[in-house]
């Protein structure tokens, strides 16, 4: 996901380097990914992909965090709804220990509320990325300082 893009889109707005539409042509012709990047920046791109990230916002754990779960990402959840309760009061503070009990279950619903997302007070890939999205917005972690 990148934290710093560019918008040109080759008509509205010129810059160096790839343009939306001179890459929709280079694909409309036949080309890959790797082989438009190559275009405009030369036969040194490679393209390499995680399986995980690490780092702030972290990737999905993979299943859902309910009742019950515990570890590092039920953690993560109740250190960023706690920042992210410090914006949006009515967010309960919840103990950070890893547990997800009846507490954290409370403030993930209440997210979910105040975030249209359907209330279960589970932690599923929506809430999880919905979560990290404003965890990222109130901590002004994009920001370029």
């Amino acid at each position: 996901q990148p934290l710093l893009t560019q918008y040109c889109d080759g008509s509205r707005a010129r810059c160096q380097g790839l343009e939306q539409w001179g890459s929709k042509y280079l694909g409309d012709q036949g080309f890959d990914a790797l082989s438009i990047l190559r275009n405009y920046y030369g036969q040194d791109v490679y393209l390499a992909q995680a399986e995980k990230v690490q780092g702030v916002p972290i990737s999905y754990p993979g299943e859902p965090l309910t009742i019950g779960s515990t570890g590092p990402s039920v953690r993560t959840i109740q250190e960023q709804l706690n920042s992210i309760s410090d914006h949006y009061p009515m967010i309960p503070k919840i103990r950070v220990d890893g547990i997800f009990g009846p507490q954290t279950e409370n403030a993930v619903r209440t997210f979910q509320q105040i975030f249209y997302l359907p209330v279960t007070g589970i932690v599923d890939l929506a809430t999880w990325y919905k979560i990290s999205g404003i965890y990222v917005g109130v901590t002004r972690l994009s920001e370029l300082r």
